[in-house]
């Protein structure tokens, strides 16, 4: 309490006592002792609404013990049973969490991972996947503000994300690994990495990149060979030896014929060889017969220019261009889609030949943009011209029924500068994005598309694209959704199809360890969405001839259905409504490929450098006896003593208003018991 409160505390005390004497005490005709008893009553409502008044705080002080947090996250991820150390695991991680002077000194939090982070359930070693660097990174996270060690089961081979042996920066907590599997050395052949395109042209040949990895110490001949169903189309002999561990094999193959077509690479086993499994991986490519080509036309250098460029290029199936008005209308004919970028008076012929030809186009618009040229050359749209501009941030419409909108965080994606004032499309229009502008949702047209005298067109007010592209990878350490964005955006624009009540989107094959998941969007008669549907995919395994039917469930717009897991194979699907005659369907194939099982060993020097980084110490599964002992000696893992301080002011004590009407009450009870009211 502050000591200037305590002064007005010992004045409100005088002032009350005063006051009561000088009711009850000077020249009072009460006689009795009953005045002593009036006085006291009195005194102490006064003092106590005073004090009230002053509403003066007091602070409690309350001690507590914290103990350190011991992480456990545990590899759930198949390669653990495959290299046969599923038992040990299951040990080691027993043999921690039950350790009853480790629950004594530590708080103990088990997870497992595989892909993902889950909270510790069982262990049944069945992940396709192993995230290491993304567990770390999460444990991190949410254990930064405590002392956390972390202690991690596993064999340390990673199978997706960046190389988890650099991370103590980002985890600020010593790690120490228990190790699983075989440090021997056996003499193994691998295929390390397949690099091939995804998509080929018909007639044209492909490349095909084979790295393959030897571990041994004697000279090893062998062959690779690749394989079209039953039959070889193409072998070659290499010589590996321990100064020579890696070889490249570069071959091209012929696309004889349209779709989706699939091969074999295989490295002949050694005699003995102990792990056969990462000696062959099928890769398919899709046949396609013709590319998109895409035009770019601006009179400016920006840099939307070259993120549109990669955006679009993503897709293997599309080549962009970027040209000058003029350039461009000299090679019309050789582009299936426009792209114009803030069209200015230069571009009067090339609106004119659209306009004529009757092309498909995507305008984007922004600070220099003309827009008294855009609002003459057509009649679709019209914006008023304020020759001022504003910036303008993203909101997604969920009822945008022409093709399916990924799950893009539109609302953490910076503004684009757009021109100030009334925009509206005159035309039939479905809008993609709004304008928000200071956190207000306005209901001002940023993305729409619409359809008009047989043309596809889209339109975007807005410059500085290529801030959302980055934006996209800082939040998800990839381009792949954004270019996803816009590329689907390009295929409505520079196809012809006829909008359908059921969207589907989906891949023409997966690879064995990724995730088969498949989208849709279902409209109704008046292709509103409607997100009260029920839908369900009828999916049939073409060489079994098996038959499930699974429902897709609404995910953020999206009616989703997972799929991960299924057997390699071709599969035909149905996308249908249980209760309307409306479906869609196709077909896609699943490669055999467990990346899981290409592993002899586990990864002892990232695990160690992993420790060393972290200043942890790695131990193998045989050592859990002298890691707890570890742990319980290390001084850096003290029981921490913290306090909280509670400021309660006296406002809220309820029982000194209680005394006040007590002492009001018993005041005015006597009086009146005894004639003096």
């Amino acid at each position: 309490m502050q000591t200037e409160t305590i002064v007005y505390i010992i004045i409100a005390g005088i002032a009350a006592l005063l006051l009561a004497l000088f009711q009850y005490m000077y020249k009072s005709k009460i006689t009795s002792k009953l005045k002593y008893v009036l006085f006291t009553l009195r005194f102490i409502s006064i003092l106590s609404i005073l004090i009230l008044l002053i509403n003066p705080k007091f602070e409690s002080l309350r001690f507590y013990e914290q103990k350190p947090t011991l992480v456990v996250a545990v590899d759930n991820s198949e390669s653990i049973s495959y290299l046969k150390q599923d038992e040990k695991s299951i040990q080691a991680v027993n043999e921690i969490i039950e350790n009853s002077e480790l629950n004594d000194r530590f708080k103990i939090e088990p997870f497992i991972f595989g892909k993902d982070v889950s909270s510790f359930d069982s262990l049944n070693f069945n992940e396709k996947q192993s995230h290491i660097s993304q567990a770390l990174k999460q444990i991190g996270e949410a254990f930064s503000d405590q002392t956390a060690p972390v202690v991690i089961i596993g064999d340390g081979n990673q199978t997706y994300g960046t190389d988890y042996s650099f991370l103590s920066n980002s985890i600020k907590q010593p790690v120490f690994p228990i190790i699983l599997g075989d440090s021997t050395v056996y003499a193994d052949l691998s295929i390390r990495q397949l690099n091939v395109n995804r998509y080929v042209f018909l007639k044209n040949k492909f490349p095909v990149e084979i790295i393959v990895n030897y571990n041994g110490e004697t000279e090893v001949n062998s062959e690779i060979r690749i394989w079209s169903g039953n039959s070889i189309v193409f072998r070659k002999t290499m010589t590996l030896s321990a100064s020579k561990n890696s070889g490249i094999i570069s071959t091209a193959l012929l696309a004889n014929s349209v779709g989706v077509k699939t091969y074999r690479v295989e490295v002949v086993p050694l005699q003995n060889e102990k792990n056969t499994a990462n000696n062959s991986k099928s890769f398919g490519v899709e046949v396609i017969d013709q590319k998109t080509n895409i035009a770019l036309v601006s009179d400016q250098l920006h840099p939307d220019l070259g993120a549109l460029k990669k955006s679009i290029e993503s897709n293997e199936q599309r080549s962009v261009k970027i040209l000058k008005p003029k350039e461009y209308l000299n090679k019309v004919n050789d582009f299936q889609l426009v792209i114009l970028y803030q069209p200015n008076n230069k571009f009067t012929t090339v609106l004119e030949r659209l306009k004529e030809d009757k092309l498909n186009a995507f305008i984007i618009t922004g600070s220099t943009t003309s827009w008294n040229l855009i609002n003459n050359a057509q009649d679709n749209f019209k914006h008023a011209i304020t020759n001022q501009t504003e910036d303008y941030q993203p909101n997604v419409n969920r009822n945008y029924s022409t093709f399916i909108i990924d799950n893009l965080d539109f609302d953490n994606f910076p503004p684009l500068k757009s021109e100030f004032g009334d925009f509206g499309i005159i035309v039939p229009h479905d809008v993609l994005l709004y304008k928000k502008v200071n956190g207000i949702l306005t209901k001002q047209i940023m993305l729409a598309t619409f359809e008009v005298d047989g043309t596809k067109n889209a339109i975007l007010n807005g410059e500085d694209i290529w801030r959302w592209r980055a934006q996209s990878f800082l939040d998800t350490e990839s381009f792949n959704d954004f270019d996803n964005f816009i590329n689907k955006l390009v295929q409505y624009l520079s196809t012809n199809k006829k909008r359908r009540r059921i969207n589907v989107d989906y891949k023409s094959f997966y690879n064995g360890n990724d995730d088969v998941i498949i989208s849709a969007q279902y409209f109704n008669k008046n292709f509103e969405f409607d997100a009260e549907a029920a839908l369900s995919i009828i999916l049939k395994n073409k060489a079994s001839g098996s038959i499930r039917e699974v429902p897709l469930l609404l995910d953020n717009g999206n009616y989703v259905v997972d799929l991960s897991g299924i057997l390699a194979g071709t599969y035909n699907f149905t996308i249908k409504h249980n209760t309307e005659s409306v479906y869609s369907s196709g077909s896609f194939k699943v490669l055999e490929y467990n990346v899981e099982q290409q592993f002899l060993n586990a990864d002892i020097e990232k695990l160690v450098a992993l420790a060393s980084n972290s200043s942890g110490k790695a131990y193998f599964s045989t050592e859990s006896d002298k890691l707890i002992a570890d742990l319980l000696s290390d001084n850096r893992f003290a029981t921490i003593q913290k306090s909280t301080k509670n400021i309660v002011p006296l406002i809220d004590w309820k029982y000194l208003l209680g005394l006040i009407a007590l002492s009001l009450f018993l005041e005015w009870f006597i009086r009146k018991y005894n004639g003096l009211i």
